[in-house]
C-alpha cells in the first residue's frame, strides 16, 4: 500500500507549516494556493508584469524541497536595497524568469519544483488573473486582497473578480485523491476562503473521501478577523461554501488573558462548533517564541491525533 495523500489548502505563512507536518507524517503532500495576493513583492510583479502572484507559492515549493537543497535557501532570500530590487525574494524573480521560459505560470512553478527537488507538488487553485473585494462590519466595500487584508474594521464576506473563476484541474484533481485535507491556518478571508471562492474547489472538497480537518488561527488579526472567536472562524468558512464539509475543527485552548488578539475558544465557543456535526480537538497550539502563531512540535501533535 502507498503512502496516504494529503493536500492542504491556504496561503500565508501557514500553509508551509501545514506541508512541513504532513511531510513528518508521511504523506504525498500537495498544497493548493491562493492567487488573490495582490501585495508586497508578489503584487508588484502582478502590476510590473502581469503575472500571477508568486510569493505563497515560493514559500510552499521551499517548504517541500530537498533538505539539501542549498537553492532553497537563496529562493527565500529578500533584497533589502536596490531601486527595483528592494523589498523583492530572489524566488519571485526566479518563478517570474521561469514563466517567460517555459510559458505560462503553471510551467515555471512545475519547473521551480524540479529545480529545489520538491517532495510533493505546489499547485494554484487558479490561473486566472482573479482580484478579491470585501465587505467589512459597516459594509463599506474593500477592493484588493492588501486592502481587505488592512481595513480597519472586520471583514464579512469576500467575492472575487471575475465571479467563479475556473480552477486549475490539477489542484481539483488533487483534492479528490485526497485522504486527507487540511485549511489553514492562515488568513481567513485573504489566504483561505479565497481558494473555496474558485470554481469547483468547494465541491472537490465536498465530493472526495478525504477526513477534512480545519486548523483554526490562534490569533485575530487586526481589522480582517478582529473579535473574531473560533466558532465565528468557523462560521464564515461555513458561509463562504464549507457548509457541511469540514469533520474536525482544530483549535488553540491555551489561556491567554488579556490578550486582545488571541482567538477565543471557550466551552460556549466549542459547543458552537460541535453543533455543526463538527468534532473539535482542543490542545495548547501557541509557539512561545511566537504567541501569534501555531508551535511546528504542537501542530504535528495535534494532526497526528486527528488524521
Amino acid at each position: 500500500m502507498g503512502a496516504r495523500r494529503a493536500v492542504a489548502i491556504g496561503g500565508g505563512t501557514g500553509l508551509p507549516l501545514v506541508l512541513r507536518c504532513l511531510l513528518e507524517g508521511g504523506f504525498e503532500t500537495a498544497a493548493v494556493v491562493t492567487m488573490a495576493d495582490d501585495g508586497g513583492s508578489s503584487g508588484h510583479l502582478r502590476r510590473e508584469l502581469g503575472m500571477l502572484p508568486p510569493g505563497d507559492i515560493r514559500n510552499c515549493l521551499v517548504a517541500l524541497a530537498d533538505p539539501a537543497s542549498d537553492l532553497a535557501r537563496v529562493f527565500g532570500y529578500r533584497f533589502a536595497h536596490g531601486e527595483g530590487l528592494a523589498g523583492h525574494a530572489l524566488g519571485n524573480l526566479v518563478i517570474a524568469a521561469l514563466a517567460d521560459l517555459e510559458g505560462g505560470f503553471a510551467e515555471a512553478v512545475e519547473a521551480a519544483g524540479r529545480m529545489l527537488g520538491v517532495r510533493g507538488r505546489v499547485l494554484p487553485s487558479t490561473l486566472a488573473d482573479v482580484v478579491l473585494t470585501g465587505r467589512d462590519a459597516s459594509g463599506a466595500l474593500v477592493s484588493g486582497q492588501a486592502n481587505v487584508a488592512g481595513t480597519d474594521g472586520p471583514i464579512k464576506r469576500v467575492c472575487m473578480e471575475p465571479a467563479g473563476p475556473d480552477a486549475y484541474p490539477p489542484a481539483l484533481d488533487a483534492i479528490r485523491e485526497a485522504d486527507v485535507v487540511v485549511i489553514g491556518p492562515g488568513s481567513l478571508f485573504t489566504s483561505l476562503i479565497p481558494n473555496f471562492l474558485v470554481s469547483g474547489v468547494a465541491e472537490a472538497v465536498r465530493e472526495s473521501s478525504a477526513r477534512v480537518i480545519y486548523v483554526c488561527n490562534v490569533a485575530n488579526q487586526r481589522g480582517e478577523t478582529a473579535g473574531m472567536d473560533a466558532a465565528d472562524h468557523v462560521d464564515a468558512l461555513v458561509d463562504h461554501g464549507m457548509d457541511g464539509v469540514i469533520d474536525v475543527a482544530i483549535v488553540d485552548a491555551s489561556e491567554a488573558p488579556g490578550d486582545r488578539a488571541h482567538v477565543p475558544a471557550g466551552a460556549h465557543v466549542l459547543s458552537r462548533i460541535e453543533a455543526r456535526g463538527i468534532r473539535v480537538h482542543a490542545s495548547d497550539l501557541v509557539d512561545p517564541a511566537e504567541p501569534a502563531h501555531h508551535g511546528h512540535d504542537r501542530l504535528l501533535a495535534a494532526l497526528s491525533e486527528v488524521w
